[in-house]
């Protein structure tokens, strides 16, 4: 495990190295200019402007001042759009509220995913099992955003259960983003579940184990419902770090002020160095969630060795 985990760490390195370099480059070539109002300034304050944020040196020492700030975990400085404020800063103070809807989303979205999944492959062929591939086609085709304004239309506008948007400190203010957002992994896990259990329940060994006398919950939980997490993990990984990094549109919806909705006006603005730090600190998120999904394999099923070779 131990070669196996340092291995994928190399790994991580070299991918982590080639993802910054092709960022720092692409937004190096876009149109644009970071500088706020640059088409405003005198060439002398242009000059002293990019001078200040080290814009007039050359391409590659550029490059390596941004790597090397990297490595100490600088993610540089907002050129036009906080001022000087560091990126890093501006991110931590960003991912709370997006790491809320989205733990939120992702957590109901999964429970109730599974479980819908669960009862339809039981209940194969049933109105159950119709409805609930009825809801994993729904939620997987309609996009969260359209589930966004339905809710803020009905549970905020009309019926007024929750606040319509503008985030504030509680969980009132998180359900209907949370909710919006639980629809894609809800669908996706009923989907998967459904159909890893009901090949499941058709193998040898569940019908040894009925033929042993064991209960139909046994059989549902102790022998297919293992199996069945596998390939769900292997999906629900990388979704986990889309949702919990934020939303882009569901966070404009509802006016949150994270993650998401700062990536956006930071496009939007051409804040350049915010741009890359959060290409960087989605990237570095999701690749550590991989790594944990791989080692998750083998824990959920012993039989998956990680390091390769014979037992």
């Amino acid at each position: 495990m131990a070669r196996y985990i340092g291995k994928r760490m190399f790994y991580m390195l070299i991918t982590l190295i080639l993802i910054a370099t092709f960022t720092f480059f692409l937004m190096k070539i876009l149109p644009g200019s970071p500088i706020a109002s640059a088409d405003r300034l005198s060439p002398e304050q242009r000059a002293i402007v990019e001078a200040s944020y080290g814009l007039d040196r050359p391409l590659p020492v550029q490059y390596f001042d941004y790597m090397f700030g990297l490595v100490q975990g600088d993610l540089g400085v907002s050129i036009n759009q906080f001022k000087g404020a560091p990126v890093t800063d501006i991110i931590l103070n960003r991912i709370g509220p997006s790491a809320q809807i989205g733990f939120q989303g992702m957590l109901f979205g999964t429970i109730i995913g599974i479980l819908f999944g669960m009862i339809a492959a039981v209940k194969q062929n049933s109105w159950i099992d119709y409805t609930s591939t009825t809801v994993a086609i729904i939620g997987i085709s309609i996009p969260s955003f359209v589930f966004a304004s339905l809710l803020q239309y009905w549970l905020a506008v009309e019926w007024q259960l929750f606040p319509v948007a503008f985030w504030k400190d509680g969980f009132m203010s998180s359900v209907l983003p949370s909710l919006a957002l639980a629809m894609f992994p809800l669908a996706t896990a009923a989907r998967f579940i459904r159909s890893e259990m009901i090949e499941v329940l058709g193998s040898d060994y569940i019908t040894l184990a009925k033929a042993k006398g064991a209960s139909g919950s046994e059989i549902a939980f102790k022998h297919a419902f293992r199996n069945a997490l596998i390939p769900l993990i292997t999906v629900l990984g990388p979704m986990a770090v889309s949702i919990l990094t934020g939303s882009l549109v569901v966070e404009q919806i509802f006016a949150i002020p994270g993650i998401g909705e700062q990536f956006v006006t930071s496009i939007i603005v051409q804040d350049f160095s915010i741009i890359m730090g959060t290409t960087m600190f989605f990237s570095i998120f999701l690749i550590l969630v991989i790594l944990l999904v791989d080692i998750l394999y083998g824990v959920i099923d012993p039989r998956i060795r990680l390091s390769g070779g014979k037992n």
